[in-house]
């Protein structure tokens, strides 16, 4: 919460704020694409991780969304229904569903990659953005670093062809997610919210229709799960990410999601045994500089 208050004490604090939300993400979400993908060996499925994942979130941010409603006034409601598609339980169900099926270092690469690509794409097409060349540039390094990375990788392990068609679209989906939260209007809570009661009300309806799986887990598996992804993924890098595109701006706050491939092959080689090599290293450094080309610190002023 502290994050929200550095805005009222000078001009260069928000921009504080903003990068300090956008690391807190990008750090979760290597952990996500870890956790996600150990699911595969637990009796957990798709949704029983989607109700762990936004049922935390919705009671403890009860008192926000019950102040601002299911449909907050004035936001228009198709901004609504692409919020909680992009970062709620349409974006969850397809990527853990890819995760599921494919190995976390390309898994987390070629989604993670994709999200800056996809959001910047979308500003240019759709809302006039102008990039420079400095960022430009960034884009064109971040692309290089995640093909370094998945060319590495997919020497190693597989990709399936659920994760090539899938994660790309939950690329797309977080893309729309960042464009239309950036014009609600709502704060970095309000949205996380927002996203995590509707979200936590469609995984109910799945679960009434398909059933459940969470009494078979294990306590040790479903503690896992409610921190990676109730508390750290659900709600707190929900409203770091919030804080993020409110500060920084959408596709700028999008390329910070590429050192999300390198933390989660860094993860891997670590937590999971995989090697870690040259290739590694230089999508690593160039990946790096594409982040911080992308952000727009080395642009001109205007």
């Amino acid at each position: 919460m502290a994050m929200v208050s550095l805005s009222s004490e000078g001009k260069t604090n928000p921009l504080v704020a903003g990068y300090a939300g956008a690391v807190v993400t990008v750090l979760i979400w290597a952990t996500w694409v870890l956790a996600t993908r150990h699911t595969a060996a637990t009796p957990l499925g798709t949704i029983d991780i989607g109700l762990i994942r936004y049922g935390v979130p919705a009671l403890l941010l009860a008192p926000v969304w019950l102040r601002t409603g299911l449909l907050p006034n004035p936001v228009p409601a198709r901004l609504v229904v692409v919020m909680v598609a992009g970062a709620g339980a349409l974006f969850f169900q397809v990527t853990a569903a890819a995760l599921h099926t494919t190995p976390a270092a390309p898994g987390g690469i070629l989604l993670g990659g994709s999200m800056p690509l996809a959001t910047a794409l979308i500003g240019i097409t759709l809302f006039g953005e102008r990039p420079d060349r400095m960022r430009l540039a960034g884009l064109a390094a971040i692309v290089a670093g995640v093909v370094i990375l998945l060319a590495a990788s997919l020497q190693k392990s597989g990709m399936t062809m659920t994760g090539f068609l899938l994660l790309p679209l939950g690329a797309v989906l977080w893309a729309g997610f960042t464009h239309a939260f950036r014009r609600s209007g709502l704060s970095a809570l309000e949205g996380a919210a927002l996203i995590a009661v509707w979200s936590f009300l469609i995984h109910l309806v799945l679960a009434a229709l398909f059933g459940t799986h969470l009494g078979e887990a294990s306590l040790p598996d479903l503690a896992l799960q409610v921190t990676s992804q109730g508390i750290l993924s659900g709600l707190i890098a929900t409203f770091a990410y919030g804080t993020a595109i409110r500060t920084l701006g959408g596709s700028q706050a999008a390329a910070f999601t590429a050192i999300t491939p390198v933390l989660a092959t860094l993860g891997g080689a670590v937590f999971l045994g995989e090697s870690f090599g040259a290739a590694e290293i230089t999508a690593a450094l160039v990946v790096g500089a594409g982040v911080a080309l992308s952000t727009g610190v080395l642009s001109p002023k205007r």
